[in-house]
């Protein structure tokens, strides 16, 4: 289902849902990290997704990594929560999702690297080549707090 970002944006529309959701920084012993470039935007992003009824929020991290990467992880610690009341995603089907999202870090556990039905491509890459990747704010703020050990924050 296509998507559009809004961040900050005065003409954005106005959230209807708020969705628990988790993100994974997964970085593995050489360093890189883990992204993919979505099916819906186009962009380059951290795996993750809504968490689902009957799942805590790092197994819903696993489950979303191993889903959009086929990579399993193990979870290690917590980047930060990110609940920007400003930052919306609109669905086509008139959803507008309000951010909530918990980042979490995690070490690559097994498994190959492959797509899936919401990644175009899976890749790692070194931290300092992820800066001119075209991706959303939101995910870039991720991985700047990340890089700069700024962890655990709350935005």
């Amino acid at each position: 289902m296509p998507r559009r970002d809004y961040e900050d944006d005065p003409g954005a529309p106005v959230a209807n849902s708020l969705v628990p959701a988790a993100s994974a920084i997964v970085v593995d012993d050489d360093g890189r990290v883990l992204l993919q470039r979505r099916t819906d935007n186009q962009m380059w992003a951290l795996p993750g997704g809504k968490m689902e009824l009957g799942e805590s929020i790092g197994d819903c991290a696993v489950r979303e990594t191993l889903e959009e990467t086929g990579i399993s992880v193990e979870i290690v610690g917590i980047v930060g929560t990110y609940t920007n009341p400003g930052h919306v995603f609109a669905y086509d089907d008139g959803e507008v999702r309000q951010e909530f999202s918990i980042c979490l870090l995690a070490r690559p556990m097994g498994g190959t690297l492959r797509t899936s039905d919401e990644s175009l491509e899976v890749a790692w890459f070194p931290p300092e080549d992820t800066d001119d990747l075209q991706m959303v704010p939101s995910i870039r703020k991720r991985i700047d707090d990340w890089r700069a050990g700024r962890g655990p924050v709350i935005r």
